[in-house]
């Protein structure tokens, strides 16, 4: 037992001087090719053995025979593994590099496709995850190209919408300034109801540039939405009797939500102002609010005859309009992108679908525990 354990004390110290010097050489290496590494490991391997061996043969524990023996199959292992170590080497910096190739692709704006054949576990699942990232900046590349036009189509648009009423209301002030006014009362009017259109879009703007920056804060509070909806009606009633237009809410049960009151007044009244603006006369809008897996979901219905399928998804984008007209009774775009960004504040949604007869836009909001 004392010579097996003195044997063993004698290799372990001659192993572990071989491995000492491994671990500097592969410090000195860490930067080069996993090629040199895996050489490095390979031949610390080999070199342990053969160091404990020298190690008990000084200790006259073998014969040189035994030691000329050991030594002969320490070396061919040293061969073998070595060549072995290699080979794999190479095919790792291989597979590698042509993965860093698919990166850099992926890096200039393409997609990312994995180097066709078998690789490592380790780089099979580095190409998953580049794989998985590159589909993500792709939808995201997508979202910023159809924001960026989002943007331009809103700038024109509001540039129109802008320089429409301002032009009215210059002409109209030159000409009371003039005495050439045939009404001043009726230029009056129409003065006043302009200002209040601009002052209307321009809170449009801030509302919408708060969304997108943010900076919306929320002050939520328990309340009804049969509250909530009867406010809303309560607001727009003076509206639809200009249009000719009548309000249903017959169908809102008394749900608790957790809602900020006046963001959601908004939002209730934005949809109801844009049903009652596209219904014609001695038509109907309704909104209703039911209980649905969890939400309460409240979908205010109008008589538009429905919106085209390829428009469907744009409805909620900043300044779109559904019709090539300028004309201002159709404002400037941006309700329903307001009525998203708020809805979302609340994380709920906000969708559309055509019904017959119209369309039906229903806020999804969770349910009051």
């Amino acid at each position: 037992m004392t010579d097996t354990l003195l044997i063993a004390l004698f290799a372990l110290g001659g192993a572990a001087c071989a491995g000492v010097l491994g671990a500097g050489v592969l410090r000195l290496v860490r930067h080069r090719s996993v090629a040199v590494s895996l050489t490095v490991v390979a031949a610390v391997t080999v070199t342990a053995m053969l160091a404990g061996t020298l190690a008990v043969a000084q200790a006259m524990f073998l014969s040189p025979h035994d030691l000329g023996v050991v030594t002969l199959v320490a070396a061919m292992a040293a061969v073998v593994s070595l060549g072995t170590a290699l080979l794999l080497g190479r095919w790792v910096v291989a597979r590698s590099r042509e993965l860093s190739r698919a990166a850099r692709d992926f890096g200039d704006g393409g997609s990312f496709a994995a180097p066709p054949g078998q690789t490592t576990a380790e780089l099979d699942a580095l190409s998953r995850e580049l794989a998985a990232t590159s589909a993500k900046l792709a939808a995201s590349r997508e979202r910023e190209r159809a924001l960026e036009t989002s943007r331009r189509e809103l700038v024109a648009w509001i540039s129109h919408d802008l320089r429409t009423p301002l032009a009215g209301l210059r002409a109209m002030s030159e000409a009371l300034e003039d005495g050439m006014a045939a009404d001043p009362a009726r230029y009056h009017r129409q003065i006043r109801t302009e200002v209040e259109r601009l002052n209307s879009m321009v809170g449009d703007l801030f509302e919408l540039s708060r969304i997108h920056a943010g900076a919306l804060c929320l002050t939520p509070s328990r309340m009804s939405v049969y509250d909530l909806v009867g406010d809303a009606l309560s607001g727009v009633d003076p509206l639809a009797r200009e249009h000719g237009v009548r309000l249903v809410g017959d169908t809102v049960e008394r749900v608790p939500v957790e809602v900020d009151g006046k963001e959601m007044t908004r939002v209730l009244a934005n949809l109801l102002i844009n049903a009652i603006r596209h219904t014609p006369a001695d038509g109907t809008v309704a909104i209703a609010a039911r209980r649905q897996a969890g939400a309460v979901v409240l979908s205010v219905t109008d008589g538009c005859d429905g919106i085209a399928a390829e428009d469907l998804p744009r409805v909620f984008d900043t300044g779109w309009r559904g019709t090539t007209a300028r004309t201002p009774p159709a404002g400037a775009g941006l309700g329903l992108a307001i009525v998203r960004g708020i809805v979302e504040a609340h994380a709920g949604r906000a969708t559309v679908r055509n019904v017959p007869g119209g369309c039906r836009f229903e806020v999804t909001l969770p349910l009051t525990a």
